[in-house]
């Protein structure tokens, strides 16, 4: 089937990126260590692509909110476990509603939808969605507003489903109840040991399989409608993945991402930090007189020495290669089934593919951002162009670079070195492959810019603003 979706220039945009961090830590594991990867024999810092889509979702969002940029007062979505309590704020806020019934119905409305929730005897996740949903932001609001004008019908439904989940709840808690006190009763042994499980097992199962009232399906579709995907750039460009609800559509996102590696071998150093207590030095700087009443007074001086509180914080230093590439078909494609005129997608795709290269290199994770100022890097180099496929360049740097003077059998300076081997092998690639073109490179970096000049058959053009990268 041929699609009558347009498309300007190549379907692919890839976009490459050098970048020098020094003493962060962007991304760590669950040990709090940095995350690394072993390539060409050597191991390298990571940082995982996931970070990084999210800090370019999140730009994304906040300039289009703050009416900035491209997307400038387009929709854009969130990714929650709330939507419960944001549909519940809104009938409070907006609609009049008390609170206990506000969350009570707007769980009961979206769980009926097909969304999981939290176990109802945990405050803590009752109201929570047991997986994130990418939704427009705007769903909260428009699931409250249909909840308000059908009151007369979904009250009532509601109190109904919630009654009926509260007795199957009691009964399957009796039944396990009945059956724990049975498996008492049988002589200890490995048939008696899985009763209970057996038991609990099938008192959950009873829970979850009680016949519940239906939705309304005129609630139902408005709440389908309310988190389908419409007008959400964000959603056309990093996709979403929703099993729970089979009719609410996925997202195969037009936003391809790698992890960024370092194009050296790893260097971490572990940073050993003494936090002061002000309460403690405020006491050495300015003694008071005191009375000695016993004659081992003196020792509670050594509770004012020493600092507050002491630690290790791991943090990496290097230059990062990272790439992505954006599928301009497919993003017209998503924006198309979401409901857009084919004007109205190919405008809209222009926005976002600009808004995109914007945050591709400027947003940054804001992990340890307050106690290492990471977020403040820009990129030493950035290659963007066009093709027919995907292009992805980490080749370039299978072998470390060794950063060992070039007079010593190394290459320098990673920075420098990494721009050489990453221009050069695009244009090796570029010499072999027809479909890329409009190369373009930006830097912000004057020692690159001086070294870019010196540079013959890059196979790209150097422009000064990111604005510039995109045809």
């Amino acid at each position: 089937m041929t699609s009558s979706v347009s498309s300007p220039g190549s379907q692919f945009l890839s976009l490459h990126l050098l970048e020098t961090l020094v003493a962060v830590l962007p991304v760590r594991d669950e040990n709090g260590a940095p995350k690394s990867i072993v390539y060409g024999g050597a191991e390298r810092h990571m940082i995982t692509s996931q970070a990084r889509r999210r800090a370019e979702r999140v730009h994304t969002r906040n300039r289009a909110n703050a009416g900035v940029g491209a997307l400038a007062g387009r929709g854009t979505g969130t990714r929650t476990r709330e939507w419960a309590l944001i549909t519940a704020r809104e009938l409070t806020s907006e609609h009049g509603w008390e609170r206990e019934e506000a969350v009570r119905t707007a769980r009961a409305v979206i769980e009926a939808t097909g969304l999981k929730f939290g176990d109802p005897g945990k405050k803590t996740v009752a109201n929570l969605t047991k997986v994130l949903l990418f939704a427009p932001s705007d769903a909260g609001a428009r699931i409250a507003a249909h909840i308000e004008e059908q009151a007369g019908t979904v009250r009532p439904w509601a109190d109904e489903y919630t009654a009926a989940q509260a007795a199957a709840a009691a009964s399957a808690k009796k039944k396990t109840a009945r059956k724990g006190a049975a498996a008492q009763e049988e002589p200890p042994g490995a048939d008696g040991a899985e009763g209970g499980t057996e038991s609990g097992a099938a008192a959950g199962a009873s829970a979850a399989d009680a016949k519940l009232p239906a939705l309304p399906a005129a609630t139902r579709a408005a709440v389908l409608t309310a988190l389908a995907p419409r007008d959400a750039i964000d959603i056309a460009l990093y996709g979403r993945f929703l099993a729970e609800i089979a009719d609410s559509p996925n997202v195969d996102g037009a936003v391809q991402s790698s992890h960024a590696f370092t194009v050296h071998e790893a260097e971490q150093v572990d940073d050993f930090y003494a936090a002061a207590d002000d309460a403690k030095l405020d006491r050495k700087r300015n003694p008071k007189p005191a009375e000695k009443t016993n004659a081992l007074d003196f020792l509670d001086a050594a509770d004012d020495a020493g600092a507050g509180m002491t630690g290790y914080q791991s943090l990496i230093t290097g230059t990062f290669y990272r790439h992505a590439v954006l599928d301009r078909l497919r993003l017209r494609r998503n924006l198309r089934a979401a409901g857009m005129s084919e004007e109205e997608a190919e405008e809209a795709s222009v926005a976002a593919e600009a808004e995109f290269v914007t945050a591709f290199v400027d947003a940054f994770p804001e992990a340890k951002k307050n106690s290492t100022a990471s977020t403040g890097s820009l990129p030493a180099l950035v290659l963007a162009f066009e093709g027919e496929r995907p292009y992805n360049y980490a080749a370039a740097f299978q072998n470390p670079i060794d950063e060992n003077p070039v007079g010593g059998g190394g290459e320098g300076p990673a920075g420098p070195a990494a721009v050489r081997r990453l221009l050069k092998h695009h244009a090796f690639v570029s010499g072999r492959r027809p479909d890329i073109k409009a190369g373009r490179v930006l830097t912000y970096d004057p020692q690159i810019d001086e070294l870019l000049g010196t540079l013959k058959d890059t196979g790209a053009l150097t422009v000064t603003s990111a604005e510039e990268l995109t045809a």
